[in-house]
């Protein structure tokens, strides 16, 4: 015979009954109690509770009917509601208070070698440092552990529990809904019409226990190297494209072809028994013929301006003429009232 516990689900056979079943009977078994008892009502929909769960009921109801005869009081119940509650934790409200063992992953990078290390720390003493802090804050390295003593590290971002990243300017502790545009941080916005938004999950800037991801950067280095971060450099897989950075590389002047430095470090590619170089297409690279298009757009442009003064100065030519010609019939039509008025006043005096 299978029972049904919480939500009508079967939890388990019952050949092996406890004390505390056989003294309850099946209509007052406690697993099915607790759902009249529960603080949100019975109209709640609950989990359903395991076979193991319904017998520390059994057991805890059992101590609490050999405390007080009836067993219906409210004392009795206020250990069921409190187990109820941590079991059903999804269903109930998000406790404002860390957990016991919290645990997080440190991404840590020091941008001058490029090497970045990971950590897991599960210690409430290291966390506690982080805790309030904001994205772009500078926490000191030691509270991470002895070798990172002299140490300071930025804040640079980070994801909580549930995979949603921290968006700079929320400022809050918990997770939003912020209302995005496309190329914003957060919304990709791909396949979207141009100008719509949409209201993006995000967590706020600042750390909590919830966080369980959280990068770092290295802002200022320690006396002690740290192995795998400080003490090694890693090569850049590729140089830069645009010109003034080549030039800023190699120390370069304008009057150097930065087109011959790229070759330095162009990746050497072997096809059907041939070498070749493939070197990085040059970013805003001056060349005679971006110069020549530059003042073909120059020529057009003023072309444009001086098309216009012209129209502008005919326009009001135009306009000059026909206001004159207004004011010229407006005088005749004015000189020929005047000589009416003036023989009619004659004709009266006669």
């Amino acid at each position: 015979m299978a029972h049904r516990g919480i939500s009508g689900v079967a939890t388990g056979g019952l050949d092996e009954r406890t004390e505390a079943e056989a003294e309850f009977g099946d209509s007052e078994f406690p697993a099915a109690s607790v759902l009249s008892r529960h603080p949100d009502g019975p109209g709640r929909r609950l989990r359903a509770v395991s076979q193991e769960n319904a017998h520390i009921y059994a057991q805890r109801c059992l101590c609490q009917r050999h405390r007080c005869p009836s067993g219906r009081d409210s004392d009795s119940r206020a250990p069921l509601r409190e187990t109820t509650r941590r079991l059903d934790a999804p269903h109930a409200a998000r406790s404002p208070h860390p957990p016991a063992h919290p645990t997080s992953q440190f991404n840590i990078a020091y941008p001058p070698a490029g090497t970045q290390k990971k950590l897991d720390i599960d210690d409430e003493n290291k966390l506690r440092a982080f805790y309030d802090k904001r994205i772009s804050a500078e926490v000191d390295g030691e509270h991470l552990g002895e070798e990172f003593k002299g140490y300071i590290v930025k804040i640079m971002g980070g994801h909580d529990k549930q995979g949603f990243a921290m968006k700079q300017g929320v400022l809050t502790v918990g997770r939003v809904q912020v209302l995005m545009s496309r190329g914003q941080s957060g919304f990709k916005g791909y396949g979207r019409r141009n100008g719509e938004r949409r209201r993006k999950s995000v967590r706020g800037c600042i750390v909590s226990h919830e966080i369980s991801t959280l990068n770092l950067v290295i802002v200022k280095k320690g006396e002690n190297d740290i192995p795998g971060l400080t003490d090694t450099e890693v090569a850049r897989p590729r140089g830069p494209k645009r010109a003034s950075k080549i030039r800023k590389m190699f120390n370069l002047t304008k009057d150097d072809d930065v087109r011959h430095y790229v070759k330095i470090y162009g990746r050497k590619i072997e096809k059907d028994g041939k070498t070749r170089l493939k070197c990085p297409k040059i970013q805003r690279l001056v060349t005679p013929q971006r110069l020549q298009r530059k003042r073909a757009i120059k020529a057009e442009k003023m072309a444009k301006i001086a098309k216009r003064k012209s129209e502008q100065a005919a326009y009001h030519k135009v306009i000059v003429a026909r206001v004159k010609e207004e004011r010229e019939r407006r005088s005749e039509s004015m000189a020929k009232k005047r000589a009416v008025r003036q023989a009619s006043q004659a004709s009266r005096d006669a």
